[in-house]
């Protein structure tokens, strides 16, 4: 093992970094920061939903899909404003995400936390996440409801 006074290696270190050589050096990887359980509740005739969950995936998530035969009962179950219906409802980290949130959305809402149920992207619009249809795509917003409150939005798409 090679001994090295502090203060030699940091003088050497200066001298290296003025003279721009960089130096690759060997630094043992961070963990993994773990993602959080993403759990999609969805009917299996639905073919949007399906790719809802591939474009999560994409982004990093984890998704398990769960089959249900009534889905407005676990709509209910979760908190969901019938206003903000769409085809598939999903949990993550204690908060409940409906339709076709984009992944942005939903790093955003882990990221920030806010006292909220959750956000939903109400209907299903053209070129949400999963609801790309050539070129086409609408404007929509993400909304983010608390119980309690009326649904506000929170971001535009």
């Amino acid at each position: 093992m090679i001994h090295v006074e502090r203060r030699s290696f940091l003088r050497g270190a200066l001298a290296l970094a003025a003279t721009g050589v960089v130096v690759p050096v060997a630094i043992q990887p961070l963990a993994a920061a773990s993602v959080p359980e993403l759990r999609v509740y969805r009917d299996a005739s639905c073919g949007c939903c399906g790719a809802w969950v591939k474009r999560m995936e994409a982004e990093g998530f984890h998704p398990t899909v769960v089959m249900v035969d009534d889905l407005a009962r676990k709509k209910a179950e979760l908190g969901l404003p019938d206003s903000l219906w769409s085809c598939h409802s999903a949990t993550i980290d204690g908060y409940v995400l409906e339709g076709h949130v984009p992944p942005s959305s939903v790093k955003r809402l882990l990221t920030e936390r806010p006292d909220a149920r959750g956000i939903a992207v109400p209907n299903m619009p053209m070129g949400a996440p999963g609801m790309e249809m050539g070129g086409r795509k609408e404007t929509y917003a993400v909304v983010i409801f608390a119980d309690g409150a009326d649904p506000a939005v929170w971001e535009w798409h």
